[in-house]
């Protein structure tokens, strides 16, 4: 029992009162609504954080469609790219060929001009 400070009335009796806690309904319904909105911010975080791993999942689904198409790609570059080299190594005789008869004309003219030269001096 608390007991608040004595008062003295007029006719010089001493009294005290007893000192009431405060009302349980209002503490409860303060706690009531204090959890009450921390859940709906607890769901918000959630269904927030939820939302942001779906946009992940979206972000990583059409990164792996983007590499699949990427190693689509590059294989199709590969194919051609062996087509080519193949291609380069059967005409590779008919280059060597053409090399072989620029030696020629050169070896000609230069003798074309030594007799042109020589011709010139008789």
């Amino acid at each position: 029992m608390i007991l608040n400070p004595v008062f003295v009335d007029d006719g010089g009796v001493e009294t005290a009162e007893e000192a009431t806690e405060p009302a349980e309904p209002d503490i409860n319904e303060l706690c009531k609504d204090m959890f009450e909105k921390m859940a709906v911010f607890l769901q918000g975080e959630l269904t927030a954080t939820c939302e942001d791993y779906k946009l992940l999942e979206n972000m990583n689904k059409l990164t792996s469609l983007k590499y699949m198409e990427m190693k689509d790609i590059s294989i199709n570059i590969s194919r051609n790219l062996q087509d080519l080299n193949q291609k380069y190594a059967s005409l590779q005789p008919y280059l060597d060929q053409i090399n072989q008869i620029e030696e020629q004309v050169t070896a000609l003219e230069q003798a074309a001009y030594k007799l042109d030269t020589y011709s010139k001096k008789l």
